[in-house]
C-alpha cells in the first residue's frame, strides 16, 4: 500500500516497486510530483503500487529471505538521525546478526527469540539493553511482514505473558544527583585536572542550566545571550569521531533562563578563548577539546614535562609556576624558572593542535570521573588508583607523571560516587524542585514536553523566571561561602577570583 510524505509545503506520493525499496512518483521530467494534499498524494501512490504489482512476480517467496538479506536492504533504506543510524548498525551487527544473520525468515519462531533473550539476560547485559535489541527485531520483521516476506511477527511481546514483575524489572538503577556545593567542587577538581579554566565553566554551566552534553558541546557564541542561553543546536560524536551537527533531541530548541553569574562565567570565558572556527564545521564554538589531536604532531623544542624534570618538581607545579599562580614555594618557584630558562621553554608553546571538541569518553572517563570520585578508571594494566595530590593548597593540586604516587602526600575523597556529566542535568531538575519551581517552567526549562490538559492551561511568567534565577543565584553563593570556609584560595584561577570577589 503507498503512503505520502510530508515534505514542507508539500506532500510526496511513495509506492513500494519490490520488497524494501519505496520510490517517489515522479512526472516525465524526472522531477519528483508535489501534492498539495496527503489524500491526493496516497491514491498518486497507490495507483503507481498496482501499476507495479501488475507487472512483477514477486521477487522471493514468503520466507526464502534469511535475516542478513532483508536486514542489509532494511537498514539501508532508513533515513534517521545520525545517532539512531549509529544505534541500529551497532545492535544489528553485534548483537542481531550474529544469532539470526543465516537463519530465514521463516524458521525465526517464538521459541528462538525467547531463547535468545534468556541467552542475553544470562550473559549479564542490563535489561534496558536487551529490551532496545528485542525492540529492533520487531521493528525490522514488522516491516519484513509489510513486505510481504512474513506471514506474521514472531518479535512482538504478547500482554499477559511472562513473569508478573511489575515496571522494577525494567527499571535502570537510580540516577546519582549531587548539590550545588558538589558542582561547584568537581567543576574545581576537573579544572585543576585539565590544566585550565574551561572546564570549571564548562561543569558550572551544565549543573546550572540543565543543558544536555551534546548541546554544550555544541554551544555557539552567539547563543550567549545577555539573560539567557539559547539551545539550537547540538554536537552528536559518532564511533567514528566525527561530529555531527544536529538539532537537540527531540527537537527541544529553547531559551534557557540563566543566572547572571552564569552567564559572566561564559563571557569572560569567550573573551579569553576567542574561539577560532572548527575545521569539521567551519563554525566557532563556546568550548574545545583539553587534549591535542592525536593527528597533529608535537612541534620541536622542550616541553612542560622536560621543564618539570631538571627542576624536579611535578608537571601540574611547573605548570603552576610558569602560569603565575601563587600557590607554590619561593624555592621551587626559583628552581623552575632557572630550568625553563635553562632549556629555553618558551610558555604556551602547543603540544600540539588543541581538539576541536571534547570527546565524550575522554571527558567523562579522565577529567569528570576522577573529579567526582577521586580515583583514575582502571586502564589495562593498571587499576583502579587514587588520584595522587599535593595537599597543599586546597583542595590539592594533581601530581603527574612517573612516581607520580610516590610524590604525592594526600589523594581525593569521593564526592558522588557514580555521577555522570548527564547526572548533572538530573541535578538541576532536583534543585529547581527544591526551589519550588512550577512544572511549566522546569519542561520549558529542560526541554520535555508535557502533553497534558493541565500543561496546555499552565503559563510561564517573568516573575517565575526571576524567582527561579534569584534562587539558584542563592545556592551558588552560599556554595562559594561554603568553599571559602574550606579555604579562601583556589588554585582555579577564574574560581580564585569568585572566591576573592565574595570575601570583598
Amino acid at each position: 500500500m503507498g503512503f505520502a510524505e510530508k515534505r514542507g509545503d508539500y506532500w510526496r506520493a511513495r509506492y513500494k516497486a519490490q520488497p524494501g525499496v519505496y520510490p517517489t512518483v515522479m512526472d516525465e521530467t524526472g522531477a519528483v510530483v508535489k501534492f498539495r494534499t496527503r489524500r491526493m498524494a496516497e491514491q498518486a501512490a497507490n495507483e503507481k503500487e498496482a501499476e507495479v504489482r501488475a507487472g512483477r512476480p514477486r521477487a522471493k517467496p514468503v520466507g526464502q529471505w534469511t535475516f542478513s538479506q532483508y536486514a542489509d536492504p532494511w537498514y539501508a533504506r532508513q533515513d534517521l538521525a545520525a545517532s539512531t543510524m549509529q544505534n541500529y548498525r551497532r545492535r544489528l551487527e553485534e548483537h542481531l546478526l550474529p544469532v539470526f544473520g543465516e537463519m530465514q525468515l521463516a524458521d525465526i519462531t517464538r521459541d528462538e527469540v525467547a531463547k535468545w533473550e534468556k541467552r542475553e539476560r544470562a550473559a549479564g547485559y542490563a535489561e534496558s539493553s536487551i529490551r532496545s535489541w528485542r525492540d529492533l527485531l520487531h521493528l525490522v520483521l514488522a516491516d519484513a511482514v509489510d513486505d510481504e516476506l512474513l506471514e506474521a511477527n514472531v518479535a512482538a511481546r504478547r500482554k499477559g505473558r511472562g513473569k508478573r514483575t511489575g515496571r522494577a524489572r525494567h527499571r535502570g538503577a537510580e540516577k546519582t544527583i549531587t548539590t550545588a556545593l558538589g558542582v561547584l567542587l568537581i567543576a574545581e577538581r576537573a579544572a585543576l585536572l585539565s590544566g585550565r579554566d574551561d572546564e570549571f565553566v564548562a561543569v558550572a554551566t551544565l549543573g546550572f542550566t540543565g543543558i544536555r552534553w551534546g548541546e554544550l558541546v555544541g554551544l555557539e557564541p552567539q547563543y550567549v545571550r545577555a539573560t539567557a542561553v539559547r539551545v539550537e543546536w547540538q554536537l552528536y560524536e559518532l564511533d567514528n569521531g566525527i561530529f555531527v551537527r544536529c538539532p537537540p533531541k527531540d527537537g527541544s530548541r529553547r531559551t534557557v533562563s540563566t543566572p547572571e553569574w552564569t552567564i559572566q562565567l561564559l563571557t569572560d570565558h569567550l573573551g579569553g578563548a576567542r574561539p577560532a572556527p572548527c575545521p569539521c564545521h567551519g563554525l566557532r564554538y563556546v568550548f574545545r577539546g583539553h587534549r591535542a589531536t592525536k593527528s597533529k604532531a608535537a612541534p620541536p623544542g622542550p616541553r612542560l614535562v622536560d621543564v618539570a624534570r631538571r627542576a624536579e618538581v611535578a608537571v601540574g607545579t611547573a605548570s603552576a609556576v610558569l602560569s603565575g599562580k601563587p600557590v607554590v614555594a619561593e624555592t621551587t618557584v626559583a628552581r623552575v624558572l632557572a630550568a625553563a630558562q635553562e632549556l629555553g621553554y618558551v610558555r604556551g608553546r602547543p603540544a600540539g593542535q588543541l581538539a576541536a571538541h571534547w570527546r565524550r569518553n575522554g571527558f567523562a572517563t579522565w577529567l569528570f570521573q576522577p573529579a567526582a570520585t577521586g580515583r583514575y578508571p582502571a586502564k589495562a594494566p593498571r587499576p583502579v588508583s587514587p588520584v595522587p595530590i599535593l595537599a597543599d593548597p586546597c583542595p590539592g593540586v594533581p601530581v603527574r607523571g612517573r612516581g607520580a604516587a610516590a610524590k604525592a602526600d594526600a589523594c581525593w575523597t569521593p564526592l558522588a560516587a557514580g555521577l555522570t556529566p548527564h547526572g548533572l542535568r538530573h541535578t538541576y531538575k532536583t534543585l529547581m524542585i527544591e526551589l519550588g519551581t512550577p512544572a511549566t517552567l522546569m519542561d520549558a526549562q529542560m526541554g520535555h514536553e508535557d502533553g497534558s490538559v493541565q500543561a496546555l492551561y499552565s503559563h510561564i511568567t517573568p516573575e517565575m523566571i526571576q524567582r527561579l534565577l534569584d534562587g539558584l543565584t542563592a545556592i551558588w553563593e552560599a556554595a562559594l561561602q561554603a568553599r571559602r570556609e574550606l579555604s579562601p584560595r583556589s588554585p582555579v584561577a577564574v574560581l580564585d577570583r569568585l572566591l576573592a570577589e565574595g570575601a570583598r
